[in-house]
């Protein structure tokens, strides 16, 4: 597996993830990335995992505005019949890696407390993500929004 920044030619595999995993209409993929694949002024983060030269996954991510340091990883998904298989740790350990390069702080990810969305939250805490907060009837009656939240800050250990 090798995971690296996404490219024009991703997006019809990454289409088939979305469509595998339903996180959102695979029609919106083109005009959101479009912005990161022009090589303009976008601080976004698109990254893909591929196997063999085909995309199976990809996560993006963006600068919180109005904090420092902070981002957002608004999306990672990977083929629903390569999950469980550590494109989505892949993907999730490189971003780190990228952000703490960069010099960031931390990083989230939000999700839903639906019962549909537990293998989700258990592959945040099994990357080292925790539950920082829940707001309750967020995305709809029933529907908690879950926000993890990661230090990217180098660990020190007590000598």
């Amino acid at each position: 597996m090798k995971v690296r920044p996404t490219v024009q030619g991703d997006i019809p595999a990454l289409q088939d993830v979305l469509n595998s995993t339903e996180l959102f209409p695979s029609e919106m993929l083109p005009d959101m990335v479009s912005g990161f694949l022009s090589g303009g002024d976008s601080s976004d983060i698109w990254l893909t995992c591929e196997k063999d030269g085909t995309a199976l996954g990809f996560c993006y991510a963006i600068p919180q505005d109005m904090a420092d340091g902070a981002w957002n990883m608004l999306a990672i998904a990977v083929l629903q019949t390569e999950q469980g298989r550590g494109c989505g740790s892949a993907i999730a350990r490189q971003l780190e890696a990228d952000l703490k390069a960069r010099g960031q702080r931390i990083l989230i990810a939000e999700t839903s407390g639906m019962e549909s969305f537990a293998q989700t939250r258990d592959f945040y805490r099994k990357n080292g993500y925790v539950e920082e907060a829940r707001i309750r009837d967020f995305w709809a009656d029933g529907d908690d929004k879950i926000v993890f939240w990661k230090s990217l800050r180098v660990s020190k250990s007590a000598d």
